[in-house]
């Protein structure tokens, strides 16, 4: 981790310097990247808090009262607050320094995340947490209630296939349109993959001994959110994306090294591993070529609409969740749900 060495919990001191490092490493090592970049994000946001608030640096474990107003600060809307509140000046400190948006009241999945990260350095150090508290146990609870909203899609449409049709469309014949389109066909076709997964994908991690003879593409997650690294799942792309991710390995000549990668102004391929904020790019741009509206869909929407798609076709939802690979069967039924409903008989008892 890169975060502040000021920052971060002393070493315990049941531990050899040497033992520690281990231990350090360790926990490197297991956490996946992406989540390495949110605690250091969380850790940063929190730290520059109790600096703004206290004008002190972190304390390791840290006291039950400074937890408890982190809560406070973060469970009300300070939009409306006196200019001289305590928690008001904070946020505005913040906002300053480009940690914070706003003066509303973060959500509670933000406030979630933060405090885990916070809990996940006292964890690594066995150190006590401030939030076990009871009092604090208490406001963190009543904070999220009354903070509570809405939940609502990290793709404001999902890309159901006749979308994801109208994308592929655009996609001609110069090496960023070959990329795009074996891009845009793995992520959906292989059970929605998430950014992190299709950038972090390498050539080493696809397998094409079945390709001339079934035309079946194998391909390796290394990196993703949920599964352990030593449970790697191995996805199948058949057909059409299968196709269109060998022709770009062809016109990019990719040998080894990352899959997907930037191309440049004169059609280039670069040798660099392409940025997961890259692929937010070609979708909106791909919406944009395809004449819908700006916003339709982030690339969350390939995701979502691969497990759409599988509940409108009547596919089992375990069979969609072997290759989304959700640990959660709620989280998935809830694109079954919108579907049944919507198919309900009983919707049209009124003609």
């Amino acid at each position: 981790m890169t975060a502040s060495p000021s920052n971060l919990p002393s070493r315990s001191p049941a531990l050899s310097q040497e033992d520690q490092e281990v231990l350090d490493a360790l926990n490197i090592r297991a956490t996946p990247a992406n989540t390495l970049r949110a605690y250091e994000r969380d850790l940063l946001y929190v730290a520059a808090w109790k600096a703004a608030r206290f004008g002190k640096a972190l304390d390791w474990p840290e006291r039950e009262e400074i937890a408890l107003t982190f809560l406070l600060d973060h469970a009300r809307d300070l939009k409306d607050a006196p200019l001289d509140d305590t928690a008001r000046r904070t946020a505005e400190a913040l906002i300053a320094q480009g940690l914070r948006k706003s003066l509303a009241c973060p959500a509670p999945s933000t406030l979630d995340r933060r405090i885990a990260s916070w809990l996940t350095f006292h964890q690594m150090k066995n150190l006590a947490s401030p939030f076990d508290a009871p009092q604090v146990k208490q406001a963190r609870a009543r904070a999220r209630r009354a903070a509570a909203r809405p939940p609502t899609p990290k793709s404001q449409h999902p890309i159901t296939r006749d979308v994801l049709e109208q994308l592929l469309a655009t996609c001609q014949d110069s090496q960023r349109d070959c990329r795009d389109r074996a891009l845009l066909m793995l992520g959906w076709a292989s059970g929605g993959r998430r950014r992190s997964e299709l950038t972090g994908l390498m050539r080493e991690d696809v397998s094409l001994k079945d390709f001339d003879k079934s035309g079946v593409a194998w391909i390796t997650l290394q990196d993703t959110k949920t599964t352990p690294k030593e449970e790697t799942p191995r996805l199948v792309l058949k057909g059409r994306a299968a196709q269109a991710l060998v022709h770009w390995i062809e016109v990019a000549e990719i040998d080894e090294g990352p899959l997907f990668r930037p191309v440049s102004k004169s059609d280039r391929v670069l040798t660099r591993r392409l940025s997961p904020d890259a692929v937010a790019q070609i979708v909106k741009r791909r919406l944009k070529l395809a004449g819908l509206p700006e916003g339709f869909a982030s690339p969350h929407g390939l995701r979502s609409g691969f497990l759409t798609q599988a509940a409108l076709d009547g596919a089992p939802i375990q069979a969609a969740m072997r290759l989304s690979r959700h640990r959660s069967m709620a989280q998935v039924q809830k694109y079954y749900d919108d579907v049944d409903i919507a198919e309900n008989p009983a919707t049209d008892l009124l003609g």
